[in-house]
């Protein structure tokens, strides 16, 4: 027989390396070839999957316990055995030879604590025969002697293997328990038979045995007949066993009494454990009971501890500090007082904050003592905020006072003084934070606080507007310039002699330069003032006026945004429709009145220079279009009704004018140009130098009202001599056209007048030549109109046998007009020239006139040819050399 691996020292040492450390002793190591492939039909394994590996049986002790184990171990890229797998014996559950391997050298192992059970087992391979029966049975002794079980063979012949141990001899290890543990030992081949047989089967059961196969003579292959023997004498000795017991039925009675003893010992003892349980389960509860009182008392003393905890912080909200007490009550307001009246405030507000429901537990809110302090908390906020308003009203009232009594601060004879209120905001900024409480406190008592201060102001910035403009007007020196530019009985030369009237609209420049920006700054200032939720005006650096020469002091500015600083919330843009309408109204109360000296103003440059309206007009809407802000919203009204003033002021004019215009109509007979027509371009040339900014809309309206009045005059003028009226509206059209010809280039509104004034004087040219042509050639054109009729009823060739149309009236007819043609057009120019009193208008007249001719005589001559074919008349271009030679 060859020699086994399991006979191999240094693969055992290989092994024992491998699992150094691990306290366990290699007891059988031997090569195996490891695959999970399936047999297929041709019977042959599929060894393309396996793999070297070695199995190693080990033992580890636990003093009296020991424990087997298999391990799998692999070879590394170098050759070297490394653990790969470990497996428990105690687990090992089935052993199960490969029936389908016709060799029977595969098998596997089934252990019982794997996992995964849907996966199938690693299939081991043997190199013989002789390996595998010697492994299997190291496995099964170790499992028998170490742990007192064996695991289910399948696929093999114990006997078999029992047979083929008595014929190997090869030295194995084994387990022996010992009185000191197990202890592994090597037995020779004498002592394998004997090993073996204390393994599997004891030594009567191995006599029985040989006898038993001794009493037959069969070969190997009978056995089948020699299994079935077999179970026919188990059941014979299974029957003989139930005799013997039967007979013995003394033993049984005593067995019997035996039990009953027991089981009365056993009543017993249970009677006496259900005592004990009854006792033991009335001390259970009596420690329950015990323990739940202690918890109650613990859970009580944590309790009131944290109320007392609570209590003491509720006294601490509750009690009023006796300074603050003392400043709400009767302390003053002076300027040195007033952070701690701002502390004092600041503390009530945040104690009265402290017991409202929000910051204060429900069920505190409804004792007495709360309910107490409260009352007396809302007794010290309304003696404070009655003491602070009546204090305020007295402090505005008498700075007001105090400024209105000093003449120096307005305007005198000789000096225009601008209003300075610096100081004034200055000392009312002291009171900036006070205001923000009482609002915080009681926001009721900012309404007469707002209409005090309202009242107060009013009457300073009134002052100040009157007395500015007094002294303004006083000092403008301007003549007067005329009112009535289009009258007809004016003499020509008034409008060209207008002085400058620049002064009048500086004027008003600087009141509105002055007083609005003031006029903003007091209303943003109000507004922060008195604590109105409303956005910031107009941004440090911004232009409050509209234009970027005419801010207000720079200083000033600064110092009236300044309030900003009142309050760390005026950033938010929180703002209320009630909010506005409120500031509005209070607004109202503070600028009222002050409009009247703007209109005083205006009414004086007005009768100064009329014209003037147009430039103060747009530097109104330049201004109105720079105020933006919701707290300037008054200062807006009060713009637009200037605006509208002035809008009034300068519609009176226009209507003024109008009516000088129309008033032309009750004069004489008018001949040649009219007064108005030169005097208007004057008017507009004039109005166009006074444009500023948005006033362009006021100067078209004028210019639309002013021409419409004098076309419809014009016309209505004309009507009065009918014979006369083309030669009137011509001239006067021309007029208009000349007159206007460079402002119609540069604004579009006179630009479309003056085509409509160029269509009324072709029309009036049109018609008026006409008439000559028709006066001085009639028989002419009348017998070609009535050649032209009667071709819209019957042919050309019967027309020269009507009546009075044949060819004899038609040389009669040429021989009265056309004898002495060049007296008749001599007479034409001459008829031309006699009613018309602008020479410059007669060279276009008769070149129209010569080409309206020469058109109506050739067709005239168009139709001979066609009527009168054998007729001669004098050509068209014989009559366009005699009309070019005169």
């Amino acid at each position: 027989m060859a020699k086994s691996s399991a006979d191999d020292e240094e693969l055992r040492r290989a092994c024992e390396a491998a699992i150094e450390g691990t306290k366990q002793k290699i007891v059988m190591s031997i090569r195996v070839a490891k695959s999970r492939g399936i047999w297929g039909k041709s019977g042959r394994l599929g060894r393309n999957m396996a793999k070297p590996r070695v199995l190693a049986l080990s033992v580890k002790s636990k003093g009296q316990e020991t424990e087997a184990f298999l391990r799998v171990l692999k070879y590394s890229s170098g050759g070297v055995l490394e653990p790969a797998k470990l497996y428990k014996l105690k687990h090992l559950s089935k052993v199960e030879v490969v029936t389908n391997d016709p060799s029977g050298c595969t098998f596997t192992l089934g252990f019982d604590n794997l996992r995964s059970q849907s996966v199938a087992p690693p299939q081991w391979t043997m190199r013989n025969i002789d390996d595998r029966n010697r492994l299997l049975l190291c496995i099964l002794n170790i499992c028998k002697d170490v742990l007192g079980c064996l695991p289910k063979v399948v696929g093999v012949d114990i006997v078999e293997m029992a047979l083929w141990a008595k014929e190997n001899t090869p030295s194995v290890t084994t387990q022996r328990n010992l009185q000191d543990g197990p202890v592994a030992t090597t037995v020779t081949e004498s002592d394998l038979k004997v090993s073996v047989e204390k393994e599997l089967v004891s030594q009567a059961e191995e006599e029985d045995m040989e006898a038993l196969l001794g009493t037959y003579v069969m070969g190997i292959g009978e056995a089948e007949a020699f299994s079935e023997r077999l179970k026919r004498e188990l059941h014979a000795l299974e029957a003989a066993n139930v005799h013997a017991i039967l007979e013995s039925q003394p033993l049984v009675d005593e067995v019997l009494q035996g039990l009953e003893a027991a089981t009365s010992c056993v009543d017993d003892m249970d009677d006496w454990l259900g005592m004990f349980n009854v006792k033991l389960r009335h001390m259970r509860e009596d420690i329950e009971s015990i323990e739940t009182r202690n918890n109650k008392l613990e859970m009580q003393s944590v309790n009131n501890k944290a109320l007392i905890e609570e209590l003491d912080k509720l006294l601490e909200r509750l009690r009023v500090p006796s300074e603050y007490a003392a400043c709400l009550t009767g302390g003053s307001f002076d300027e040195a007082r007033m952070l701690q009246n701002v502390e004092a405030c600041e503390w009530l507000t945040g104690a009265l904050s402290a017991l409202q429901v929000p910051n204060l537990d429900p069920t505190y809110a409804k004792m007495r003592a709360v309910k107490d302090k409260r009352v007396e908390l809302e007794k010290l906020k309304a003696t404070f905020v009655r003491r602070a308003s009546e204090f305020l009203r007295n402090y505005f009232a008498s700075l007001v006072d105090f400024m209105i009594s000093d003449k120096s601060y307005f305007s005198q004879r000789g000096q225009l003084k601008r209003p300075d209120h610096a100081d004034l905001r200055y000392k009312c900024r002291t009171y900036a934070r006070l205001l923000q409480h009482l609002k915080s406190l009681d926001k009721s008592c900012l309404g007469p606080l707002r209409k005090a201060y309202c009242s107060s102001l009013n009457l300073l910035l009134r002052r100040e507007a009157r007395e500015f403009a007094n002294e303004l007007r006083a000092s403008t020196k301007a003549s007067r310039n005329p009112t009535v530019w289009l009258e007809a009985a004016t003499g020509g030369s008034q409008s060209g002699n207008s002085s400058d009237t620049s002064a009048v609209s500086d004027a008003y420049a600087k009141m509105l330069t002055i007083f609005i920006p003031l006029l903003v700054d007091e209303s943003s200032f109000f507004a922060h003032f008195m604590c109105f939720e409303v956005p910031a005006l107009t941004p440090p650096g911004a232009v409050a006026n509209g234009s970027k020469g005419g801010s207000y002091d720079d200083d000033t500015n600064d110092d009236d945004l300044g309030i900003m600083d009142i309050d760390d919330n005026d950033s938010k843009a929180g703002k209320t429709s009630a909010d506005l309408q409120s500031l509005n109204e209070s607004l109202q109360d503070l600028l009222d009145g002050i409009q009247e000296d703007f209109y005083a103003v205006v009414d004086w440059a007005y009768k100064i220079d009329p014209l003037r309206c147009i430039s103060m007009h747009g530097i109104t809407e330049r201004y109105l279009s720079g105020q933006k802000a919701d707290a300037a919203g008054f200062v807006r009204l009060l713009l637009g009704a200037l605006e509208s003033r002035i809008s009034m002021q300068f519609g009176r004019f226009v209507d003024e004018a109008c009516h000088q215009i129309e008033r032309n109509e009750r004069n004489m007979r008018q001949v040649g140009v009219l007064s108005y027509i030169p005097r208007f371009a004057t008017l507009a040339t004039r109005m166009e130098q006074y444009i500023q900014g948005q006033s362009r809309d006021l100067v078209d309206q004028a210019y639309t009202k002013f021409v419409s009045v004098m076309f419809a005059t014009l016309e209505k003028l004309a009507q009065t001599d009918p014979k006369y009226a083309d030669i009137f509206l011509l001239e006067n059209y021309a007029a208009f056209q000349n007159s206007l010809y460079d402002l119609a280039n540069v604004v579009p509104t006179l630009a479309k007048f003056y085509h409509q004034a160029s269509e009324a004087y072709e029309q009036a040219c049109t018609r008026h030549i006409s008439t000559i042509i028709y006066y001085q050639f009639e028989r002419l054109f009348l017998f070609a109109r009535k050649i032209e009729d009667l071709m819209f009823t019957i042919s050309a060739e019967e027309i020269p046998f009507q009546l009075g149309l044949s060819k004899m009236d038609l040389r009669k007819m040429l021989k009265s007009s056309l004898s002495g043609v060049d007296k008749s057009i001599a007479a034409m120019y001459k008829k031309l020239q006699k009613n018309l009193t602008s020479e410059e208008l007669l060279p276009s007249l008769w070149d129209k006139c010569k080409k309206e001719f020469l058109d109506k005589y050739d067709s005239f001559a168009q139709l001979v040819a066609k009527i009168y074919p054998t007729e001669t008349i004098p050509s068209v271009s014989e009559m366009r050399e005699l009309l070019a030679s005169m």
